[in-house]
């Protein structure tokens, strides 16, 4: 049985956290995601408590900040060793009283969604994360014929736009987010029609797989096009998580080689429904960033 803890102070994190980070993600069965880790570390504000043993981490959680409309939570993790002691609980408190009436939004595993459930927080949606290789033929088949979508590399020149397009769909201003994708992510895509951005998605590294998000498109042959356009770029297996009401994109998925790994469930606090166009909006950049 496990040791009750002290009341364990709760601090901020920074970039000098991120071993240990990385080892609490390890501990808790999940990859160790130290460029994820580094991201969140540097354009979010990250919380957590030291083990008592003064090694690592008790628990930690993650607050990306959209302005006053919106923060998102993610990376709620607490050590095997001190589950069930009331460390997640702390720290989901801790940040809803910093909070105040900033809505909240999270993507909560079914081990975790009890907890949020508790501290008032709704269900709003849901996300199926699906990994694999996508079928070189299905690639190529969404970029050609009649009516196909135009994609091409982003350029420096492009970042005004995909600012302005993701401000239009997610609802909120996220440049603080968007200016990091170049050096983040291996690749970025942009989709343009006379002219006019109509989406873009970017292909960043994560262990042994390269996720594909933000996906931003006009329609889903647009991200089609998008996705279809990332993968000859890589070796590794491709992997997203897309909002399940975007049906067509995920049976177009399934259907021309990825599998179905998990799903979340959106949920929000202090607010009804997520700002922005989700019909456009397929993929996060993470489901840790809301």
């Amino acid at each position: 049985m496990p040791t009750p803890l002290p009341e364990l102070p709760i601090r901020r994190l920074t970039l000098d956290d991120l071993v240990s980070c990385t080892d609490l993600s390890e501990n808790r069965g999940w990859p160790r995601e130290e460029h994820k880790w580094g991201l969140l570390l540097t354009a979010g504000t990250a919380y957590g408590m030291d083990d008592p043993s003064g090694k690592g981490l008790a628990g930690s959680c993650v607050v990306t900040s959209y302005g006053p409309g919106l923060s998102a939570i993610g990376m709620v993790l607490v050590a095997e060793h001190h589950a069930r002691q009331g460390i997640g609980r702390r720290l989901m408190r801790y940040v809803l009283e910093l909070a105040g009436d900033t809505p909240l939004t999270l993507y909560a595993t079914p081990s975790g969604r009890p907890l949020y459930e508790r501290l008032g927080f709704t269900v709003v949606g849901r996300s199926e994360m699906v990994r694999g290789r996508l079928d070189p033929a299905a690639a190529a088949g969404a970029g050609a014929g009649a009516g196909a979508v135009s994609t091409r590399p982003a350029t420096a020149e492009d970042l005004s736009a995909i600012v302005r397009l993701d401000s239009e769909v997610f609802g909120l201003d996220r440049t603080h987010m968007i200016a990091r994708l170049p050096a983040f992510a291996d690749q970025i895509r942009v989709a343009e029609q006379d002219g006019t951005l109509t989406g873009y998605a970017a292909a960043w590294p994560n262990m042994d797989t390269h996720v594909v998000g933000p996906l931003i498109a006009r329609d889903t042959e647009t991200a089609k096009s998008l996705i279809s356009s990332l993968a000859p770029g890589t070796d590794r297996p491709l992997r997203t998580d897309i909002d399940v009401r975007h049906e067509e994109l995920l049976s177009w998925l399934r259907g021309n080689g990825l599998e179905t790994i998990s799903f979340n469930t959106v949920m929000n606090h202090g607010v009804d429904a997520l700002p922005g166009d989700w019909t456009r909006r397929f993929a996060p950049l993470s489901v840790a960033l809301g």
